[in-house]
Protein backbone atom coordinates (compact mmCIF):
# COMPACT_ATOMS: atom_id res chain seq x y z
CA UNK A 1 0.00 0.00 0.00
CA UNK A 2 1.39 3.57 -1.13
CA UNK A 3 -0.36 6.71 -1.46
CA UNK A 4 0.40 10.21 -2.36
CA UNK A 5 -1.77 13.93 -2.06
CA UNK A 6 -0.75 16.88 -3.12
CA UNK A 7 -2.68 20.65 -3.15
CA UNK A 8 -2.93 20.68 -6.98
CA UNK A 9 -1.57 24.25 -8.61
CA UNK A 10 -4.69 26.46 -7.52
CA UNK A 11 -5.87 25.50 -4.00
CA UNK A 12 -4.13 27.25 -1.21
CA UNK A 13 -4.23 24.42 1.24
CA UNK A 14 -4.91 20.44 1.12
CA UNK A 15 -8.53 19.64 2.34
CA UNK A 16 -7.46 15.79 1.55
CA UNK A 17 -6.29 13.19 3.83
CA UNK A 18 -5.37 9.58 3.62
CA UNK A 19 -3.37 6.50 5.70
CA UNK A 20 -3.27 3.06 4.92
CA UNK A 21 -2.58 0.67 7.34
CA UNK A 22 -1.14 -2.48 5.26
CA UNK A 23 -0.79 -4.96 8.96
CA UNK A 24 -4.24 -4.33 10.22
CA UNK A 25 -5.84 -4.38 6.39
CA UNK A 26 -6.82 -0.98 5.24
CA UNK A 27 -7.27 2.09 3.13
CA UNK A 28 -8.78 5.61 3.98
CA UNK A 29 -9.20 8.94 1.76
CA UNK A 30 -11.17 11.66 2.23
CA UNK A 31 -11.81 14.62 0.56
CA UNK A 32 -13.21 17.75 2.70
CA UNK A 33 -15.11 20.85 2.51
CA UNK A 34 -17.04 23.99 3.57
CA UNK A 35 -15.07 26.97 4.90
CA UNK A 36 -11.19 28.24 5.31
CA UNK A 37 -9.67 25.65 6.77
CA UNK A 38 -12.97 23.63 7.77
CA UNK A 39 -12.61 21.24 5.43
CA UNK A 40 -9.25 19.88 6.04
CA UNK A 41 -10.34 19.74 9.65
CA UNK A 42 -13.42 17.07 8.53
CA UNK A 43 -11.22 15.18 6.04
CA UNK A 44 -8.75 14.99 9.14
CA UNK A 45 -11.06 14.23 11.54
CA UNK A 46 -12.87 11.38 9.14
CA UNK A 47 -9.38 9.49 8.54
CA UNK A 48 -8.26 9.81 11.93
CA UNK A 49 -11.42 8.53 13.59
CA UNK A 50 -11.34 5.56 11.15
CA UNK A 51 -7.94 4.68 11.35
CA UNK A 52 -8.13 4.56 15.22
CA UNK A 53 -10.96 2.23 14.76
CA UNK A 54 -9.98 0.02 12.32
CA UNK A 55 -6.26 -0.27 13.86
CA UNK A 56 -7.65 -1.97 17.17
CA UNK A 57 -8.24 -5.72 17.93
CA UNK A 58 -11.63 -6.62 16.82
CA UNK A 59 -14.19 -6.72 19.73
CA UNK A 60 -14.37 -9.81 22.22
CA UNK A 61 -16.69 -12.71 21.44
CA UNK A 62 -18.96 -11.38 24.67
CA UNK A 63 -19.28 -7.95 23.24
CA UNK A 64 -19.72 -9.17 19.52
CA UNK A 65 -22.58 -11.57 20.54
CA UNK A 66 -24.66 -8.85 22.52
CA UNK A 67 -24.72 -6.22 20.12
CA UNK A 68 -24.80 -9.23 16.33
CA UNK A 69 -21.52 -7.57 15.50
CA UNK A 70 -20.57 -8.29 12.55
CA UNK A 71 -17.27 -6.93 10.78
CA UNK A 72 -19.89 -4.60 8.53
CA UNK A 73 -21.33 -3.53 11.81
CA UNK A 74 -17.87 -3.03 12.81
CA UNK A 75 -17.39 -0.15 9.99
CA UNK A 76 -19.85 0.95 10.16
CA UNK A 77 -19.72 1.71 13.56
CA UNK A 78 -16.62 3.41 12.72
CA UNK A 79 -18.42 5.74 9.78
CA UNK A 80 -21.06 6.33 12.67
CA UNK A 81 -18.72 7.81 14.80
CA UNK A 82 -16.20 9.67 12.36
CA UNK A 83 -19.89 11.40 11.16
CA UNK A 84 -21.10 12.61 14.47
CA UNK A 85 -17.67 13.72 15.54
CA UNK A 86 -17.72 16.23 12.24
CA UNK A 87 -21.53 17.22 12.91
CA UNK A 88 -20.99 17.89 16.64
CA UNK A 89 -18.09 20.29 16.10
CA UNK A 90 -19.62 21.72 12.97
CA UNK A 91 -22.43 22.46 14.99
CA UNK A 92 -20.09 23.56 18.28
CA UNK A 93 -17.69 25.40 16.44
CA UNK A 94 -18.90 28.63 14.08
CA UNK A 95 -15.54 28.39 12.18
CA UNK A 96 -16.35 24.88 11.38
CA UNK A 97 -20.49 25.33 10.64
CA UNK A 98 -21.10 23.56 7.45
CA UNK A 99 -17.79 21.80 6.89
CA UNK A 100 -18.05 18.07 5.68
CA UNK A 101 -16.23 15.85 3.48
CA UNK A 102 -16.04 12.68 1.16
CA UNK A 103 -15.42 8.91 2.48
CA UNK A 104 -13.42 6.17 0.90
CA UNK A 105 -12.78 3.23 3.02
CA UNK A 106 -11.75 -0.47 2.22
CA UNK A 107 -10.70 -3.10 4.67
CA UNK A 108 -9.04 -6.22 3.24
CA UNK A 109 -9.81 -9.60 4.91
CA UNK A 110 -9.97 -12.98 4.28
CA UNK A 111 -9.13 -12.41 0.22
CA UNK A 112 -12.08 -10.10 0.10
CA UNK A 113 -12.19 -6.13 -0.19
CA UNK A 114 -15.52 -4.68 1.99
CA UNK A 115 -15.57 -0.97 0.86
CA UNK A 116 -17.47 1.79 1.91
CA UNK A 117 -17.97 5.23 0.50
CA UNK A 118 -19.79 8.34 0.99
CA UNK A 119 -19.60 11.10 -1.58
CA UNK A 120 -17.89 11.41 -4.66
CA UNK A 121 -14.03 10.17 -4.05
CA UNK A 122 -13.62 6.91 -5.52
CA UNK A 123 -12.60 3.11 -5.45
CA UNK A 124 -11.12 0.95 -8.41
CA UNK A 125 -10.24 -2.44 -9.40
CA UNK A 126 -7.22 -2.95 -12.48
CA UNK A 127 -7.32 -6.63 -13.11
CA UNK A 128 -6.30 -8.38 -16.31
CA UNK A 129 -5.59 -4.93 -17.83
CA UNK A 130 -9.11 -3.58 -17.35
CA UNK A 131 -9.98 -0.93 -14.54
CA UNK A 132 -13.59 -1.43 -12.96
CA UNK A 133 -15.02 1.51 -10.93
CA UNK A 134 -16.59 -0.23 -7.70
CA UNK A 135 -17.94 2.73 -5.99
CA UNK A 136 -21.04 5.14 -7.26
CA UNK A 137 -20.64 8.77 -6.74
CA UNK A 138 -23.22 10.56 -4.38
CA UNK A 139 -23.48 14.21 -6.44
CA UNK A 140 -26.23 15.77 -8.81
CA UNK A 141 -24.50 14.93 -12.22
CA UNK A 142 -24.10 10.61 -11.50
CA UNK A 143 -27.83 10.92 -10.71
CA UNK A 144 -28.17 13.27 -14.12
CA UNK A 145 -26.00 10.25 -15.61
CA UNK A 146 -28.06 7.70 -14.61
CA UNK A 147 -31.08 9.42 -15.63
CA UNK A 148 -29.67 9.64 -18.89
CA UNK A 149 -29.70 13.67 -18.94
CA UNK A 150 -25.45 13.88 -19.29
CA UNK A 151 -23.73 11.87 -21.03
CA UNK A 152 -20.89 10.15 -19.18
CA UNK A 153 -17.76 12.05 -21.92
CA UNK A 154 -19.97 15.15 -21.28
CA UNK A 155 -18.84 14.92 -17.31
CA UNK A 156 -15.73 17.10 -17.00
CA UNK A 157 -17.52 20.13 -18.36
CA UNK A 158 -20.29 20.01 -16.38
CA UNK A 159 -20.92 22.69 -13.93
CA UNK A 160 -22.74 20.36 -11.64
CA UNK A 161 -19.56 18.18 -11.04
CA UNK A 162 -18.82 18.59 -7.65
CA UNK A 163 -22.36 19.25 -6.12
CA UNK A 164 -22.52 15.85 -3.30
CA UNK A 165 -25.98 14.28 -2.86
CA UNK A 166 -24.32 12.94 0.44
CA UNK A 167 -21.60 13.64 2.72
CA UNK A 168 -19.72 13.22 6.11
CA UNK A 169 -20.53 15.18 9.21
CA UNK A 170 -23.18 17.21 7.38
CA UNK A 171 -26.39 15.67 9.37
CA UNK A 172 -26.56 13.36 12.33
CA UNK A 173 -26.43 10.39 10.96
CA UNK A 174 -25.33 9.47 7.41
CA UNK A 175 -26.13 6.62 4.58
CA UNK A 176 -23.01 5.02 3.24
CA UNK A 177 -23.09 2.50 0.77
CA UNK A 178 -21.20 -0.93 1.04
CA UNK A 179 -19.89 -3.30 -1.14
CA UNK A 180 -17.58 -6.28 -0.97
CA UNK A 181 -15.39 -7.88 -3.39
CA UNK A 182 -13.39 -10.90 -3.59
CA UNK A 183 -9.89 -9.90 -4.32
CA UNK A 184 -6.87 -11.86 -6.62
CA UNK A 185 -3.83 -12.04 -6.88
CA UNK A 186 -2.84 -9.19 -9.07
CA UNK A 187 -5.22 -7.16 -8.38
CA UNK A 188 -4.08 -3.14 -8.06
CA UNK A 189 -6.71 -0.70 -6.30
CA UNK A 190 -7.13 3.02 -6.26
CA UNK A 191 -8.18 4.88 -4.28
CA UNK A 192 -8.97 8.50 -5.30
CA UNK A 193 -10.13 12.08 -4.53
CA UNK A 194 -11.64 14.09 -7.57
CA UNK A 195 -9.12 16.37 -7.87
CA UNK A 196 -7.67 13.07 -10.00
CA UNK A 197 -10.29 11.81 -12.16
CA UNK A 198 -11.81 15.61 -12.46
CA UNK A 199 -8.51 16.21 -14.42
CA UNK A 200 -7.15 12.73 -15.83
CA UNK A 201 -9.80 10.26 -17.79
CA UNK A 202 -9.90 6.70 -17.15
CA UNK A 203 -8.23 5.42 -19.98
CA UNK A 204 -5.22 7.43 -18.86
CA UNK A 205 -5.57 6.41 -15.39
CA UNK A 206 -5.17 2.65 -16.72
CA UNK A 207 -2.16 3.03 -19.07
CA UNK A 208 -0.50 5.02 -15.75
CA UNK A 209 -1.40 1.56 -13.87
CA UNK A 210 -0.91 -1.12 -16.54
CA UNK A 211 2.90 0.44 -17.28
CA UNK A 212 3.60 1.04 -13.50
CA UNK A 213 1.47 -1.59 -11.58
CA UNK A 214 4.86 -3.17 -10.36
CA UNK A 215 6.05 0.17 -9.08
CA UNK A 216 3.31 1.45 -6.97
CA UNK A 217 4.97 4.17 -5.61
CA UNK A 218 5.59 5.50 -9.11
CA UNK A 219 2.61 4.80 -10.06
CA UNK A 220 0.97 6.79 -7.50
CA UNK A 221 3.39 9.71 -8.08
CA UNK A 222 2.39 9.76 -12.31
CA UNK A 223 -0.82 9.81 -11.26
CA UNK A 224 -0.39 13.40 -9.19
CA UNK A 225 2.08 14.35 -11.89
CA UNK A 226 -0.74 13.98 -14.78
CA UNK A 227 -3.93 15.65 -12.71
CA UNK A 228 -1.36 18.63 -12.96
CA UNK A 229 -0.13 18.57 -15.65
CA UNK A 230 -3.93 19.00 -16.61
CA UNK A 231 -4.37 21.97 -14.63
CA UNK A 232 -4.15 20.63 -10.88
CA UNK A 233 -7.53 22.55 -10.09
CA UNK A 234 -7.73 20.72 -7.17
CA UNK A 235 -6.31 18.67 -4.05
CA UNK A 236 -5.26 15.39 -5.58
CA UNK A 237 -5.03 12.11 -3.05
CA UNK A 238 -4.58 8.46 -4.60
CA UNK A 239 -3.67 5.23 -2.88
CA UNK A 240 -2.75 2.50 -4.24
CA UNK A 241 -2.90 -1.07 -2.52
CA UNK A 242 -1.37 -4.08 -4.72
CA UNK A 243 -2.51 -7.79 -4.06
CA UNK A 244 0.56 -9.97 -4.26
CA UNK A 245 -0.74 -12.80 -2.91
CA UNK A 246 -3.69 -14.66 -1.17
CA UNK A 247 -4.24 -13.11 2.32
CA UNK A 248 -6.81 -15.92 3.95
CA UNK A 249 -7.67 -15.15 7.38
CA UNK A 250 -6.17 -16.74 10.86
CA UNK A 251 -8.17 -19.28 12.49
CA UNK A 252 -7.97 -17.09 15.34
CA UNK A 253 -10.29 -14.24 12.94
CA UNK A 254 -12.95 -16.39 12.33
CA UNK A 255 -13.61 -18.32 15.40
CA UNK A 256 -14.22 -14.94 16.97
CA UNK A 257 -16.28 -13.93 13.78
CA UNK A 258 -18.45 -17.13 14.29
CA UNK A 259 -18.43 -16.23 17.93
CA UNK A 260 -20.10 -12.94 17.41
CA UNK A 261 -22.49 -14.11 14.68
CA UNK A 262 -23.60 -16.82 16.84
Amino acid sequence: MVGQTDPGLVRAQNEDAIAWDADAGFVVLADGMGGYNAGEVASAMAVDVLSRRLSQPLPSPPLARSTQLSLTGWLMQAIDEANRTIYDNAISQPQYSGMGTTLVVAVFYDNRILVAHVGDSRMYRLRNGELTRLTHDHSLLQEQIDLGLVEETDTRQAAQRNLLTRAMGIDTEVDADLSEFDAEPDDLYLLCSDGLTDMVADAQITDILLTLKDNASLAAMQLVQAANHRGGHDNISVILAAVRRPYPANAGFWSRLTAWLS
